[in-house]
């Protein structure tokens, strides 16, 4: 069938995009006319309120643990409990929502988030926020397991790293809405209200997700439980290793985890070869583009949120600025990268994303390498001008990478794909807070450098300059991490322009 435009009477901003559906597709059910632009608002609301949740959190956990008399290393599990749990579920709903529908998970996903945003602000006490916390990360992903696939459902290839730069827009007003609110909520409302702002955002999502989002297809198989509990504990031991490594350097428990994790990917990967229905099907590697392209996905991830942590503990820890002050010098990058990734996207359906993203990938290399020459007396105007270069290259990297990992995806397994690119984005995230905590403990305890990332202790004098030096330390090793992300990216290769159907098993390789 072919593309048609469609139109829209919103009067938004958004911009008109063709839609096809799926090729072998029935199209879209008898009576349903199809909003892409309401689509995509949808989308971008749901990675709007996450981004939000990421930052606003951050800023008020110290005062969350001060009115709830929790230590820092309970209180902790707020962030860590998140990151947790949707490192463990995205790739697994992605697969869920390829077999039961991926528009009902995504409106089940913001339910949910929605509620159990209320609950946390109800909490009457450090565990049940933690556990309410646990809610939201299934809600949040349900959704983002499912959302580049909505995506690839609803938008055909020549537009889908624009739709993916508005994704990205939505990611970096989030982040600076948490970053602003963070700050102003707690200090004159209350923590608990960080949580009560999600509510009417979420309902007005909800009502348009079941309102415009639609199964354009599902492919019905049996569930790959043998594989759902085999890799789940196995990233579920590793997870928890690393993050009680980072809280309390190597004791029995993580060494005893770690090697659990191991152990279980063994029978995880010759299981997943022969099941008739795998969770994680690795002819899905075969394809060069994809692979690399999520590859450089993953570190990315870990080369690039270790800055974040790190940048925040220098200007936190040897800067003595608050945390407000701190946040407040990133918002330039995010403003820059949530301008520019609409724009970014579209550049990448007109002249690849190899190359789009690579020089995305090339400017957070020296945007990370300029971090690592600041002195304990560097002009702060200094960080703005970096995270001008860094929000740029950020700009350019997501929406092009993604438009390329759902371009290779095979017809089928956009779920799939969508859920594996998303949890290889939160393993990034988890490991490179483990990356940061850890080198900076070299230099200062380890219980020194987590207040210093919650802005409970500050470091200045020598002691401040030897933080320092550890700090340089982590961000070297993060650009040798991106320079390898950027290796990946430019050796990808070409971007498909139709997607194909996987091999049969036993298929050539």
């Amino acid at each position: 069938m072919p593309s048609r435009p469609v139109s829209s009477n919103s009067g938004g901003a958004t911009p008109d995009f063709p839609v096809a559906p799926p090729a072998g597709s029935a199209g879209p059910a008898p009576g349903r006319v199809h909003h892409p632009q309401l689509v995509l608002l949808v989308i971008t609301l749901g990675t709007l309120m996450a981004a939000v949740d990421v930052t606003i959190v951050i800023l008020a956990l110290p005062t969350m643990g001060t009115e709830l008399h929790s230590p820092l290393g309970t209180i902790i599990w707020v962030i860590l409990l998140y990151l947790l749990v949707t490192t463990l579920l995205t790739t697994q709903l992605g697969r869920v929502g390829d077999i039961y529908g991926r528009a009902r998970l995504y409106n089940t996903g913001f339910a949910v988030f929605t509620i159990a945003s209320v609950l946390c602000g109800l909490a009457p006490s450090d565990t049940f926020l933690i556990a309410a916390r646990g809610g939201q990360a299934v809600g949040a992903s349900l959704m983002v397991a499912n959302s580049g696939a909505i995506i690839a459902d609803h938008f055909p290839p020549e537009t889908r790293g624009r739709a993916f730069g508005f994704t990205s827009l939505g990611w970096n007003l989030g982040a600076i809405l948490g970053i602003l609110l963070g700050g102003s909520i707690t200090t004159y409302l209350g923590w608990r209200y960080i949580f009560f702002i999600n509510a009417p955002i979420g309902a007005v999502a909800v009502t348009l997700g079941l309102l415009y989002l639609h199964d354009v297809e599902r492919h019905r198989a049996p569930l790959d439980l043998p594989g759902f509990g085999l890799f789940g504990g196995a990233l579920g031991s590793l997870a928890y290793a690393a993050i009680d490594f980072a809280s309390y350097g190597a004791r029995p428990l993580n060494e005893g985890l770690l090697l659990l994790g191991v152990a279980l990917l063994v029978p995880f990967f010759f299981w997943e070869t022969r099941a008739p229905a795998p969770l994680l099907d690795f002819r899905l590697f075969r394809q060069r583009v994809l692979t690399y392209s999520l590859a450089s996905s993953f570190l990315q991830g870990l080369g690039y949120l270790a800055v974040v942590f790190l940048l925040t503990m220098y200007l936190q820890g040897v800067r003595a600025l608050t945390p407000l002050d701190a946040a407040l010098l990133l918002i330039p990058g995010y403003i820059v990268g949530g301008a520019l990734s609409p724009s970014m996207g579209r550049l990448s359906d007109r002249f690849g994303a190899r190359l789009v993203a690579t020089l995305g990938i090339v400017l957070m290399l020296i945007g990370v390498i300029s971090y690592a020459l600041l002195k304990v007396d560097s002009p702060l105007e200094y960080v703005v001008a970096i995270t001008l270069v860094t929000g740029t290259g950020s700009g350019m990297f997501w929406p092009a990478n993604n438009s390329a990992i759902m371009a290779s995806a095979p017809r089928g397994s956009y779920g799939a794909v969508s859920g594996l690119r998303s949890m290889l984005q939160n393993t990034g995230t988890l490991l490179s807070f483990v990356l940061a905590i850890t080198i900076a403990s070299a230099t200062v305890p380890r219980y020194v450098a987590y207040e210093v990332i919650l802005g409970t202790t500050r470091l200045i004098g020598r002691i401040g300059a030897t933080f320092l030096n550890g700090i340089d330390g982590a961000l070297y090793a993060s650009a040798v991490i991106l320079a390898a992300a950027a290796l990946l990216s430019a050796l990808r290769g070409r971007t498909p322009t139709a997607p194909r159907a996987l091999e049969p098993r036993g298929g050539a390789p």
